[in-house]
């Protein structure tokens, strides 16, 4: 006990304070010997407080106290982080050695490196060793999107004209009216910019959060005995690690122990070349890394910003700048548009201007505008700025701005609603892309099948066992089963006290087995354990489908080799078998006939074949290879994986949309066929051909000449190789298809990259696949990747539909302003106006657009070809007949509307103004359906569309009755509106007429270029 307390003066409130301290003192010393003997504890851990009173003499009496706790190794406190993270990042061996390796690390850090931590004191150790979060760059606020909308050119110009007209506008007619026209200007930029920043603020934010979902990993870990799946964000210090091939290294670590670890640190160092992991020279496993081979336990000494991946990820801005091909194409088509507006702009400009320097310009009392030397400089400048504004604003809405936007809004949109749907986007490309695809090349276990292995059927030699049958056979044999499946495995049984039920972890084929075992051979994992010691293992290869396990049994100190794997492959090493009996038996030609045909058996009845195999070896130094030959067959399991309520559906949905389908697996040929004909890739009842049907082998042995010649007849690719599935991708891109893969092991990566669309499997997935991939299928059901290819369609349909709309608005805006000023000398949609029609198609009508669902039709149609044009001819049919309707008849109030309605110059203008944004909300709905004729069909469904088509019809009868100053406008009589709707609703029967003349599939801009 540390105190300090000086008795020379010591008054009553020093006295009290004195007092308190040793009651509580005394107390809790009482309580800890009660404790200890009830409990039978020898040894507490010993916490230290310390009070020091401080007296004051000149002021009047106060105590102050500093009360600090030096705790004991229980609270951590104690523990140096630093040398923690150092012994990691710097693989300091000599250090770790001075702290008695990872056994006293282990001790420091409270962690039973077998059972992992007791999970009680998670947030302690949250509080001093710090979270497994890294610190990321503040989110872009939305005054960032303000500020880079402000960026844009024409934005700038108009407002430069806006200053300028309100600065002559004021100094013309006074502050009271003269700031309308360079006011209204300003105010509707302003509009612009803020729907624009609103937009692409809230979908940062949408990115933003999907970010964090995709980064949410889970991790195996050991707590209380128990191994479980945790959120890596949920990793502390202490923790022990399991990591499996494929899983990305959560935090920085120490080797506990495992077999043939490989480990990928080129995302840290940038070398590429593998590095072994072992408990003597380099037990080091840094954050970040990927697991290439072999399976292990970690110590977790450094989590989070202590870590160098978190230092390094802290540093790495959020910015999502990628690009898909489809905004590429659309900025192409921007740019052109924007070229063509800026050539009319310059045309309007020079018109304009040679009009009015020559006196061919009057104002709105009929008096010409420019009289040479009597009109003033202020008169030239103001008429000149309203000119150049007007030119301006048709270059703002020339360029359709809003394509880009419609794509984020419609990537955006569809993101969201995917993750609804079981699917994550990684990569935005991949959405529109999947529209496209032609080919699906998927596997089978867990995406055809529901991953729910049961072993249903055991074979002893060649005995069929019945269940629960351990009785019939001998203790030998049940021994050696206990081995093979006890050590050759990388699965765990776990047995809670308090419940008799096992709990198993690991793949589901080793859940499966393990399961097996302890239920109907009566493993007791624990005590085998403890009965023999792992010398080396070789993990699962999909290439030679096997693992296998050297041990050293403890009670006699032999040897003994134990494969698992494939059964046809492990049958192969083996030249005896056993009985039920325990005896051994040659496996001559007719024996070996028979368990082969065992085995086509079981796999014909979907079946999964696993066949264990034993040797005993002499003793011998080496034991970092296992040998292969002249091994006994222990038995032959089967296992049954349902095949996915949903999947034959969903592959008769994907062949109805143009899409083959071909199963990639790694099982025999048997089971292959079995489960492509019951989820309906094979049709039931008919003979199979020999070119639909190939092992992995055959097909990589092909000639290239011949691959590419039976490669679209495949339908069913069995013992293939991740390398065959590669081989196999390349093929059929060269053949131009659009091809999605789907892949769960580290192995796959390759053929993910490579495809045009990599699916990983967000539940069986290895971490490397998923970063490897453009889209996760969160629950591994073919179902869902279905639904991912008419999403895939619905977003390259929306901006489809929203670029008709659009170019019908350019070019119909485009040519009423450009023959009006040509022929006139005045244009008849101001600046603000154009302004609102620039807002309403391209905010508004994005919105509108761009978030229509996907419906069943959309799989009526073939997939769209890699290298069709953007602008159909079944879209260049609508708005060329839409633009030439508003045109005609915008034009024809132009230079007639005066007489026809017996109205003056602003009426005829507000009129036109009214038609041309009435037709363009009539149009919108003609854009919902490209070529079907009912363009009202599911709208009900929308109630985003209807909102924003009601936003925007009242809020064009707010600018057109109540906002004259503003939109430069008149008020309309009810006659004037009906006549301005009944117009713009002619769009709806034309659209209807012209949908039933048909077009020639040859895309229109070919005759041009013939």
């Amino acid at each position: 006990m540390m105190y300090s307390i000086p008795t020379t003066t010591i008054n009553k409130a020093k006295k009290r304070w004195r007092r308190a301290y040793l009651t509580i003192y005394i107390s809790n010393t009482i309580a800890k010997n009660l404790i200890s003997k009830a409990l039978h504890v020898s040894k507490f851990p010993t916490t230290y407080s310390g009070i020091e009173i401080i007296p004051q003499t000149i002021v009047p009496p106060k105590v102050s106290i500093d009360i600090k706790e030096v705790y004991g190794d229980h609270h951590f406190y104690s523990v140096d982080q630093t040398q923690l993270i150092n012994i990691v990042q710097n693989r300091d061996l000599e250090t770790l050695h001075k702290c008695d390796g990872v056994k006293g690390l282990a001790k420091t850090l409270e962690t039973d490196l077998e059972n992992g931590i007791n999970g009680q004191d998670l947030n302690e150790r949250t509080t001093v060793f710090g979270s497994n979060t890294y610190e990321k760059p503040a989110p872009k606020g939305l005054f960032y999107f303000v500020f880079e909308a402000f960026k844009d050119v024409t934005i700038l110009i108009l407002m430069g004209c806006a200053v300028l007209s309100l600065v002559f506008g004021i100094k013309e007619d006074g502050i009271k009216d003269g700031w309308y026209e360079g006011g209204s200007i300003l105010l509707a930029v302003f509009l612009v910019i803020v729907v624009s920043a609103v937009s692409n603020f809230r979908q940062e934010k949408q990115f933003d959060n999907l970010s964090k979902i995709s980064s949410n990993i889970k991790i195996d870990i050991v707590r209380e005995g128990r191994r479980q799946k945790i959120s890596i964000f949920k990793l502390v210090v202490g923790d022990v690690v399991v990591l499996n091939v494929g899983d990305q290294i959560p935090a920085d670590g120490l080797f506990i122990g495992g077999h043939s670890l490989l480990v990928d640190e080129s995302s840290m160092t940038g070398e590429s070349e593998q590095i072994e992991v072992n408990a003597v020279s380099n037990p080091f496993l840094l954050s970040g890394a990927k697991v290439s081979d072999g399976h292990c336990r970690m110590l977790v000494l450094s989590v989070g910003m202590n870590t160098t991946w978190g230092k390094m990820m802290s540093s790495i801005t959020g910015d999502n700048n990628e690009q898909t091909p489809l905004q590429s194409r659309l900025n192409k088509l921007t740019s052109l548009i924007g070229k063509v507006g800026l050539a009319v702009a310059f045309l309007v400009l020079t018109v304009m201007l040679i009009r009015y320097f020559t006196g061919n310009t009057e104002d709105e009392n009929g008096n010409r505008e420019y009289n040479g030397k009597r009109t003033s400089v202020n008169e030239i400048l103001d008429s000149v700025t309203g000119i150049f504004s007007a030119a301006v604003t048709i270059v703002v809405v020339a360029i359709p701005e809003g394509l880009p936007l419609a794509v984020t809004l419609t990537l955006a949109y569809s993101m969201k609603r995917m993750m609804g749907d079981q699917a994550m986007v990684r990569k935005l490309s991949a959405c529109e892309t999947m529209g496209s695809a032609t080919v699906i090349c998927t596997d089978k276990t867990g995406t055809l099948t529901m991953n729910q292995m049961t072993v249903t059927k055991f074979w002893l030699g060649l005995k069929y066992m019945e269940s629960h049958s351990s009785s019939a056979i001998s203790q030998q044999v049940l021994e050696l089963l206990h081995e093979a499946v006890g050590f050759n495995t990388t699965g765990t049984v776990f047995k809670p006290s308090s419940r008799s039920v096992h709990e198993y972890s690991g793949s589901p084929t080793e859940k499966a087995i393990l399961s097996w075992a302890v239920e109907d051979l009566v493993m007791d994992m624990e005590k085998l354990k403890q009965s023999s010691t792992v010398l080396h293992v070789e993990t699962f290869n999909s290439k030679k489908k096997r693992s296998g396990v050297s041990i050293r049994r403890q009670n006699d100190n032999t040897i003994h080799v134990h494969w698992k794997g494939a059964a046809e492959m492990v049958l192969a090493m083996c030249s005896q078998y056993y009985n039920s009996e325990g005896s051994k038996m040659i496996i001559d030609n007719d024996s070996r006939k028979q368990l082969e045909n065992i085995i086509k058996g079981m796999a014909a009845s979907s079946l999964r074949c696993i066949a264990f195999a034993h040797k005993k070896v002499v003793e011998d130094t080496d034991h970092q290879t296992i040998t292969e030959d002249g091994l006994t067959l222990l038995g032959i399991v089967g296992l049954k994986d349902p095949c996915r309520p949903g999947s034959k559906k969903a592959i008769e949905t994907c062949r109805f949309a143009g899409v083959q389908v071909k199963m990639i697996t790694g099982d025999n040929v048997f089971t292959a066929k079995a489960i492509a004909t019951e989820c309906g890739i094979l049709e039931a009842g008919q003979e199979v051909c020999d070119e639909e049907v190939v092992e992995g082998v055959q097909f990589r042995n092909f000639t290239d000449e011949e691959r590419m010649q039976k490669v679209d007849k495949i339908r069913v690719m069995a013992r293939s190789s991740p390398f065959d599935k590669l081989l196999m991708v390349k093929c059929l891109k060269q053949k131009g298809h659009v091809v999605a893969v789907t892949g769960d092991g580290t192995n796959d990566a390759p053929a993910l990259k490579e495809a045009d669309i990599g699916l990983s499997m967000g539940i069986q997935g290895t971490e490397v696949a998923k970063q490897s991939s453009d889209i996760v299928i969160l629950d591994d059901d073919i179902a869902s990747i279905s639904t991912v290819l008419m999403w895939g369609r619905c977003v390259y349909n929306n901006i489809q539909k929203f670029i008709q709309f659009q170019l019908t608005v350019n070019v119909a805006a485009l040519v009423i302003n450009f023959v009006a000023a040509v022929t006139s000398g005045d244009v008849p949609l101001t600046a603000v106006q154009l302004l609102w029609v620039n807002l309403i198609m391209d905010t508004l009508g994005a919105l509108a657009l761009a978030t229509e669902k996907p419906t069943k039709e959309l799989l009526d149609k073939p997939p769209v070809g890699r290298f069709e044009p953007l602008i159909t001819n079944i879209m260049w049919r609508n708005l060329l007949a839409q633009a030439t309707f508003q045109i005609t008849v915008l034009l024809t109030f132009q230079f007639k509307a005066k007489a026809i309605f017996n109205v003056d110059e602003s009426v005829k203008n507000t009129i036109i103004f009214n038609t041309f944004v009435l037709c363009q909300v009539f149009n919108e709905f003609n854009s919902r359906k490209l070529e079907k004729r009912n363009i009202f069909k599911g709208i009900h469904k929308n109630r985003l569309f209807i909102g924003i088509i009601g936003t925007t019809i009242i809020l064009q009868i707010v600018m057109v009755e109540f906002l004259k100053n503003f939109a430069n406008t008149e008020r309309l009589n009810g006659v004037q509106w009906g006549i301005c709707v009944a117009i713009a609703a002619l769009s709806w029967p034309i659209g209807w007429f012209m949908k039933l003349i048909p077009v020639p599939d040859k895309p229109l801009l070919n005759y041009i270029r013939c």
